[in-house]
């Protein structure tokens, strides 16, 4: 029973992780690209709207993602957060930033053009971060014999293989925030064209930087990975690429924003999905050069009592959130209005 809810939970913080990328990687992306797309206060008013309904309630994925590493396997949860403490309060300093910013930028006109920076750098920081901390759990971080990171804080964690992972992660957020302002915003207004002439060379980007991050993984990283799961990661390493190029095809040809959209979703769930094969059953990989080794989901899991009892929480819980996110997108559906500003 232990070894299944191990494994139960192991999946289900990947499956969190997921449903973070894809809906606050949008916001994220919208943030990044907002100086670049939107030529006047209306327009930034316009992508704020688009996002203004959601993207709070996008962002209890990864309290959820964080608390449920802490609770099911607080080891990997003390070593990833106290190695990458600089990293990780940069990351909550741009999330804080993004929401201060996103409220006073629409009511405080003299001080617009600052809110308007801070916008775009708190989502540029977690854009970048997330993703140069995820590639470094996966190639490996020197750790003692304890447990604990015995790297350089944040500049012993940036190697060419994180910096690749972090501009794949931050393409893939642009990709998506580009598929979401097309979607959101008017048709036939300059706003909307701007975000379509962005999408497709953003999605032929995150394509090329897939293709280099696996061939780098793959031949000068090579963890061990789990051969039962060679299927898994051949699956969906092929929804990952066919997801952005469904994504090209749909919105070059046929101009459906909604469906470019969703095959760009689905190529970052497929990401994630690839990212937890590749590293099952471990949840940080160590260093050859580490004292200490590799944490996994079985020299660091919780009790047998805290899995179960999370396991019924979710149960409840879960279905509650998911209720709340269609209740929340359904409501606010369709593209912004000029109405809509007034409001």
């Amino acid at each position: 029973m232990m070894e299944f809810l191990s494994v139960l939970w192991f999946f289900l913080i990947f499956l969190l992780i997921a449903g973070y990328f894809v809906l606050d990687g949008f916001d994220l992306g919208i943030g990044v690209l907002s100086p670049f797309i939107a030529k006047n206060d209306e327009e930034r008013a316009i992508l704020r709207r688009s996002i203004g309904p959601v993207w709070d309630g996008n962002e209890v994925w990864l309290l959820t993602a964080g608390g449920a590493l802490f609770a099911a396997f607080p080891d990997a949860y003390a070593t990833t957060f106290s190695g990458f403490y600089l990293a990780v309060m940069l990351v909550l300093f741009g999330l804080i930033v993004r929401a201060v910013s996103f409220e006073f930028g629409a009511g405080d006109p003299h001080w617009r053009g600052l809110w308007n920076v801070c916008f775009f750098v708190g989502s540029l920081l977690p854009a970048l971060l997330l993703g140069v901390a995820v590639g470094n759990i996966f190639a490996g971080i020197p750790m003692d014999a304890m447990g604990d990171y015995a790297g350089v804080p944040l500049f012993g964690l940036i190697t060419p293989f994180t910096l690749l992972t972090g501009l794949l992660g931050l393409s893939m957020f642009l990709a998506a925030g580009a598929a979401w302002a097309a979607l959101k915003t008017p048709l036939g207004s300059e706003l909307r064209a701007r975000a379509i002439a962005l999408r497709m060379p953003l999605q032929v980007i995150s394509l090329v930087l897939f293709v280099i991050v696996s061939i780098y993984a793959l031949i000068l990283i090579g963890p061990e990975m789990d051969p039962n799961l060679n299927v898994l990661r051949i699956l969906f390493a092929v929804l990952v690429i066919a997801g952005l190029v469904v994504a090209l095809i749909v919105g070059k040809l046929q101009d459906n924003d909604l469906k470019a959209f969703l095959a760009q979703s689905l190529s970052m769930i497929a990401l994630v999905a690839l990212l937890a094969c590749s590293m099952f059953p471990v949840l940080v990989n160590a260093t050859p050069d580490s004292i200490g080794p590799a944490i996994t989901i079985y020299n660091a899991a919780s009790s047998e009592l805290s899995l179960a009892c999370m396991s019924i929480i979710l149960c409840i819980g879960l279905p509650l959130v998911l209720i709340y996110h269609v209740v929340i997108y359904r409501t606010f559906r369709g593209r912004i209005s000029a109405d809509d500003l007034k409001h």
